[in-house]
């Protein structure tokens, strides 16, 4: 009776080989990514001590808020879809992923944007008055500004309410104590701008019964801390009451080296305000480039108070892999205590580095990390993907399903160099030292079908490694893509032994290089391309604003 048990789970096996070659799926089974950052080789006391940043990788401009002893915080997703992923903690540095803000077409349709368009800045605020959560964004190229509703955060949020009197970027909610609701922005100067990329800050009363904006909005902060000097792009702006003080905290400076938060206070949300004498209250612009652990590009925060009274800042800054600020993994998010000194909040004093290592007691260990050197795995064997997985832009179709062990990729014919959105499973990188392996099963019948894995940062910037067609024969390729221009670097023919069986692929990344490897039976590994040039998809070289993804990915149509 065994052998004709085995003997049917044979056949049933090959019968299931022959349909997904027939429909020319891409059958993933496995996945596993390690980082190994020399960073994070440091060994800490887990319950009362943390590592930065809490959340590693693409993980940008973050934003937080509580309610009683829970903290839920948002990042910018650009256009990848679903929009806005939320996390959830009780100690304010180990956060479980809950999913997404905005997860259907119904409240994000990307289409045709840029990757560094879409989804800017989402700011999240809890107003207890009416015991509601607020997600309120810009989706630029999309809609405009709106915000969405719910409450309960992990139940899923509202379809988008518009708020067309809210311009240009960054706004952000304030729910004060007298039961009156805010929302400031990023907009451009009243009058003429007196220099250029200056920028200005604006308030509008907001109606929460009716859920918009009333009365004229009042240009509150023109040009920045010291106008004198010229400050660029003060944006990301927030709004808290304190003490009986209104604070506002602004990103000023632009998004890159000299990247800055800095702080306002008035005795009315409608200002005069004034900055603090101490800005900006964090920096990493004035320190000198290649020290250790280097982190920069800082700004762009959001301050939460602990249920004990103790104030921190979460803030976004890049980890660079060499002097020239070159990064792969993304702007990402960090934590750091609040001293307060003259009334007015500082993160970091000047001249201070980011420390790769902070105190904070009570802590309570996630079971799985957001940051350090982990191992994630995936064998695709529950029902859907894990809300760490993301697509480029809005999917117009179904194009992937797991099963039994599976992730089947059904190719459709857009491809990753188009601004569509292909055949892709993404996620991202979170070291600049690591290594991914999976292992596919996937039949090419010409040299426009391709299936395996791509190192995405946006359409022209990104490298190809998988299954193709070259001179009618099965082929291993790989093809490297900097601002748009192919670069073929490899290729090797598959036998038809070889062609029917699974391949194992593996790349490793060191800082801005990468290794191609595969592998026919998982154990002897070939190297197919050694020291690939990645540096390519460091943000300061491919433009905007997101990181690299590795994806799992089909397409057919995709020329090799």
């Amino acid at each position: 009776m065994s052998v004709l048990v085995a003997a049917l789970c044979l056949l049933l096996c090959f019968s299931c080989q022959k349909k997904v070659s027939m429909d020319g799926c891409a059958r993933f089974d496995s996945f596993r990514y390690e980082g190994m950052d020399p960073r994070f080789d440091t060994v800490i006391d887990v319950k009362s001590q943390f590592l930065n940043p809490i959340l590693a990788g693409y993980y940008p401009d973050p934003s937080i808020c509580r309610k009683g002893e829970t903290y839920y915080m948002v990042n910018s997703s650009f256009s990848h879809f679903p929009g806005v992923p939320i996390f959830t903690s009780s100690d304010l540095v180990h956060w479980t992923p809950i999913g997404h803000v905005l997860d259907r077409p119904s409240q994000l349709m990307l289409t045709n944007q840029e990757i560094s368009q879409g989804i800017y800045a989402p700011a999240i605020e809890y107003n207890p008055y009416n015991d509601t959560f607020y997600m309120i964004t810009t989706d630029v190229g999309g809609k405009g500004n709106f915000f969405v509703k719910t409450k309960d955060p992990s139940m899923g949020w509202s379809d988008p309410i518009l708020l067309p009197e809210v311009t240009d970027i960054d706004p952000s909610f304030f729910f004060d104590e007298d039961g009156k609701a805010y929302i400031v922005h990023n907009n451009v100067p009243e009058r003429e701008a007196d220099w250029e990329q200056q920028r200005a800050i604006r308030i509008h009363e907001f109606d929460v019964a009716n859920d918009c904006t009333v009365g004229r909005s009042k240009e509150i902060v023109r040009g920045g801390v010291y106008p004198d000097q010229k400050p660029i792009w003060i944006e990301g702006p927030h709004l808290y009451k304190i003490n009986g003080w209104y604070y506002l905290m602004c990103a000023e400076g632009g998004t890159a080296e000299d990247h800055s938060e800095v702080i306002f206070r008035s005795k009315s949300p409608w200002g005069p305000y004034v900055a603090a004498a101490y800005n900006p209250i964090l920096t990493q612009r004035d320190l000198p480039l290649n020290r250790d652990d280097m982190v920069a590009f800082t700004g762009h925060a959001d301050l939460i108070q602990t249920p004990e009274g103790d104030w921190w800042a979460v803030f976004l800054g890049v980890r660079p892999y060499d002097g020239n600020v070159l990064f792969n993994t993304g702007r990402e998010t960090f934590l750091l205590p609040v001293e307060w000194e003259n009334g007015f909040p500082i993160i970091l004093r000047k001249g201070e580095a980011v420390p790769t290592v902070v105190n904070k007691n009570n802590l309570q260990p996630a079971a799985s990390p957001t940051t350090g050197n982990f191992v994630y795995e995936q064998d695709f064997d529950q029902d859907t993907l894990d809300p760490s997985w993301a697509f480029i832009r809005t999917p117009q179709e179904d194009f992937y399903s797991m099963e039994k062990g599976l992730l089947c990729i059904r190719p459709l014919a857009v491809n990753t160099e188009e601004r569509a959105s292909p055949s892709a499973v993404l996620r991202r990188q979170q070291h600049s030292r690591f290594s991914v392996e999976t292992r596919m099963d996937y039949t090419p019948y010409d040299s426009t079908q391709f299936g395996g894995m791509t190192l995405f940062q946006n359409e022209q910037h990104q490298f190809l490694f998988g299954k193709s067609v070259r001179d009618d024969q099965e082929a291993l390729v790989l093809v490297r893509i900097e601002g748009g221009q192919r670069q073929p670097l490899a290729h090797v023919l598959l036998n038809k032994a070889e062609a029917r069986r699974a391949i194992s692929l593996r790349v490793t990344g060191t800082d801005g290089m990468c290794d191609f490897h595969y592998s026919m039976d998982g154990k002897q590994w070939n190297l197919l391309y050694e020291k690939a040039d990645a540096t390519h998809l460091s943000t300061q070289k491919a433009g905007g604003f997101v990181g690299t993804f590795i994806g799992l990915y089909a397409s057919a149509n995709h020329p090799m």
